[in-house]
């Protein structure tokens, strides 16, 4: 991936920033994309350069998006920015930063870049790589738990909730939501750490329990953005492998391949290859 290809994300984010801003007559969608576009071109700058800080890059990105939608948009501005906030907001036919949230990162936009939201943007993501079990299958002998089907049972639930809370009229709607947001967090922090040291995986939490990736592996699925193998220039030293902390078989270019609509551009495949053999 080459370093002006940066600019195609601030651009495309810029594009979002003015049209949202012009369409809905409010500012605030200028900003917060903006920023949002910067905070990526910075952090994917750091994340590719060849200094002995890219491996930082990451998680300046994480922190910098994260924090913004978990303590401003959240806990600031009372905003449910949780899969039951999307639920709630739609149901409201309110067009706010949680609805317009859900399109661009987990609905539409990974038709573009993916998965990418997961390894950028995620303010769950953000704490759990910062744990010390960063690359589950570094000896090759991890394998996939079976209970996969949790994230559908929660997004089932989550829709059942929000749809319950409407049919049984109860009051004061928006604070309840805003008691979800927190509460939900607090869970879902406890449930991510506690995985990650059981399973000795950070992205356990991510892998099994997530309801929102049930959006993101069907649009991801058709993702432009891609990293592709060759198999010319590779000598299978399986270093790409090793490093992976979704473990998608990066061999396979097919769109069927192992774990493909999980992969979130970390890059670290691409960085790790001593032949270049990978790109997007």
């Amino acid at each position: 991936m080459k370093k002006t290809s940066i600019l195609v994300f601030l651009t495309i984010f810029e594009i979002v920033a003015v049209t949202l801003t012009l369409a809905l007559d409010d500012i605030f969608y200028f900003f917060n994309f903006t920023y949002i576009g910067l905070a990526l071109a910075i952090g994917i700058y750091l994340h590719l350069s060849n200094s002995k800080y890219s491996r930082y890059g990451r998680n300046v990105i994480q922190l910098a998006i994260g924090l913004y939608i978990l303590i401003y948009l959240g806990l600031i501005s009372h905003e449910n920015m949780m899969i039951e906030g999307f639920w709630y907001y739609l149901f409201l036919g309110s067009f706010t930063a949680a609805v317009i949230h859900y399109a661009v990162a987990k609905i539409f936009g990974p038709l573009l870049f993916g998965r990418g939201w997961c390894g950028y943007a995620c303010w769950t993501a953000m704490i759990l790589d910062l744990l010390p079990y960063k690359y589950p299958n570094q000896n090759l002998g991890h394998k996939r738990k079976g209970f996969g089907y949790i994230r559908y049972v929660l997004f089932i639930a989550s829709f059942v909730l929000v749809l319950g809370l409407f049919m049984f009229k109860i009051s004061n709607l928006e604070m309840w939501m805003f008691y979800l947001f927190i509460l939900g967090n607090v869970i879902y922090y406890a449930i991510g750490i506690s995985l990650a040291y059981a399973l000795k995986d950070n992205r356990a939490f991510c892998k099994y329990i997530c309801p929102t990736t049930v959006f993101l592996k069907v649009s991801s699925y058709f993702s432009l953005l891609r990293i592709k193998h060759d198999e010319s220039s590779c000598i299978n030293c399986n270093k790409c492998l090793k490093v992976c902390p979704m473990e998608v078989d990066i061999f396979d270019n097919s769109r069927k391949r192992e774990n493909g609509t999980e992969c979130i551009l970390c890059l670290n495949c691409i960085k790790e290859c001593p032949h270049s053999a990978l790109d997007l």
